[in-house]
Parts: structure tokens; C-alpha cells; sequence
């Protein structure tokens, strides 16, 4: 997947998560996260974020993670949303990738 553009996807109430993604050159994942819940599901979080940016096939972009004690379907949901608003895409490619 390519992002072209910046986005964002969530909201910082307790609970959510606000997720803000922009294209980069090259081919890193620079991945910065603030959580009020990082000591305890911090690594978590990170194999969430990373499991999601790999099925997708998503690479050179710079993740910026306001975390607010989201669950797993919450953080899974807004940056599914995200990647959507960010490649420009009208809904994600959902058939199995293998």
C-alpha cells in the first residue's frame, strides 16, 4: 500500500487513540508512541501497529501513536481508517494476501 498524503484517525478522549501518519523517503517505519498505558502494554501496542503496517505492505512512513488506553480493536480499527484516508483508497483491500 502507498501512502501519498497525511492523515489522522481517532480522537484523544480516555479510552481512544489519535493516530497521525505521513509519507516518508525511503523505506523505514519511524514509530513514536505515547501512551498512558506503555508500561504495561506497550510492546503490545508496538506488535499491534507493526502486525497491521506488514499485512498491509505498508513501508516509509512515520507513525505518531497518542494513546489513551485504547483496546486492541480500537487501535486495530482507527489505524485500519487511517491507511484508508492516507493511500487515497475508498476502502481497504481485504482478500487474503497470501
Amino acid at each position: 500500500m502507498n501512502i501519498t498524503q497525511a492523515a489522522v484517525a481517532g480522537t484523544l478522549e480516555s479510552g481512544d487513540v489519535m493516530i497521525r501518519i505521513a509519507p516518508l523517503d525511503g523505506q523505514e517505519i519511524d514509530l513514536q508512541i505515547s501512551s498512558s498505558v506503555e508500561k504495561q502494554f506497550g510492546e503490545a501496542i508496538r506488535a499491534t501497529l507493526y502486525e497491521i503496517l506488514h499485512r498491509h505492505d505498508v513501508r516509509g512512513v512515520q507513525l505518531i501513536v497518542d494513546d489513551k488506553g485504547a483496546l486492541d480493536c480500537v487501535l486495530r480499527a482507527r489505524l485500519e481508517t487511517l491507511l484508508v484516508r492516507a493511500s487515497g483508497l475508498s476502502a481497504l483491500p481485504w482478500e487474503d494476501r497470501s
